[in-house]
């Protein structure tokens, strides 16, 4: 990753300085009017360099912007018409993962509600699609901490809520597929591992695996301990090799990545953050690559390509990684304050973007 601030296109550049200058950029920064919290690539093959960002304000009224680079001038620019107000701050905002654009161009926020937005097909506006509750006997509910959006099967959606539960909706038949009671305490992250096949984090410290066919049982696959039952807030799963999975505990400077095939025991801690880490995303085309990032204002990116063989030849036994005193990232990026969310792009997997304050940046790696 380069550190140079990046727009390209200067006063009086011919197309072809003004195509090398961009090609040389590495970074480029937007800065919303107040501070981003959630925040997602847009998946669509016809709309590149699309993100949405959302605010974290101490009020009713929050927003939505979804932004876009325009690379002929190296400038991230809001469209005016996708801007929305929304309830209370979003904890998560995804866009429908279709690569292929076969489907409405949806995206869907979390917060009291599950809802999912269309954005017409001209761009001219977003309307509120569905506005999903998933607590049948109150009007009321549980605050939502996170979903996510099946890859596989896109009309599921899983939500993670404070009242303990995860619930999968199908958003085709506007119907709650399952609910079930995850936890012992709040569920703060929901990531799918496959067609029905999900997992979870809690602040009871556990990182849990569902199977839909077998609603009845879970299985734990790691419990923090020091001390135990510290919560765990973050998961991610690795899409390209669905045996490892990433979680994040609390206010800890230290990510743990886990065998699925091997549980209790991490295969790798990786700690190289100065402080608490914050966001976790597994390379969208790459089995072995993870980026991490936290309040120490870094963005690590690692290479876990020993991970398998020394897992296989300790027979599942956890093993130190090769370095002394553990794995170094292979990249480091330095931003201007705390780095609260972090997301690789799926469909253009050179980038990746970061938001941190009121700014985000997208950074090609």
């Amino acid at each position: 990753m380069a550190v140079s601030d990046g727009g390209a296109g200067g006063g009086g550049c011919t197309p072809e300085e003004s195509e090398e200058q961009q090609k040389r950029s590495e970074i480029y920064t937007y800065e919303a009017p107040w501070h981003i919290y959630a925040m997602n690539w847009s998946v669509r093959r016809d709309k590149k360099y699309r993100l949405a960002i959302a605010s974290l304000l101490e009020q009713y009224t929050n927003r939505v912007e979804i932004v876009q680079l325009d690379d002929s001038t190296g400038e991230i620019r809001s469209d005016p018409n996708l801007c929305f107000d929304h309830p209370y701050p979003p904890t998560k905002t995804m866009f429908v993962p279709d690569r292929d654009c076969l489907r409405p161009d949806l995206l869907a926020t979390s917060a009291d509600f599950l809802r999912i937005w269309r954005i017409a097909d001209d761009s001219s506006r977003v309307e509120l699609k569905l506005l999903l509750n998933g607590n049948k006997n109150s009007e009321f509910c549980g605050p939502l901490t996170s979903f996510d959006w099946n890859d596989t099967e896109p009309r599921r959606i899983g939500t993670s809520s404070i009242d303990t539960t995860c619930t999968i909706w199908d958003i085709e038949r506007e119907v709650v597929d399952t609910q079930l009671i995850a936890h012992d305490k709040e569920v703060y992250d929901i990531a799918w591992g496959g067609l029905g096949v999900f997992a979870s984090v809690s602040a009871d410290g556990s990182v849990r695996v569902f199977d839909l066919r077998d609603k009845e049982h879970s299985t734990i696959i790691y419990e923090s301990s020091e001390p135990p039952d510290t919560p765990l807030v973050r998961l991610g799963w690795n899409k390209q090799d669905p045996r490892y999975m990433a979680t994040i505990i609390m206010d800890s400077s230290k990510v743990v990545v886990l065998d699925i095939r091997f549980p209790t025991l991490p295969v790798v801690e990786l700690q190289r953050h100065q402080s608490s880490v914050n966001a976790i995303a597994w390379a969208p085309h790459s089995s072995c690559h993870i980026c991490t990032a936290g309040d120490d204002s870094q963005a690590l990116i690692w290479d876990l390509s020993s991970m398998g063989s020394s897992t296989a030849s300790s027979g599942g036994k956890s093993q130190q990684p090769a370095a002394e005193g553990g794995l170094d990232p292979i990249l480091a990026y330095t931003a201007g304050a705390e780095i609260e969310q972090l997301q690789w792009s799926s469909s253009q997997p050179d980038w990746v973007a970061i938001a941190f304050s009121s700014k985000l940046q997208i950074l090609r790696v």
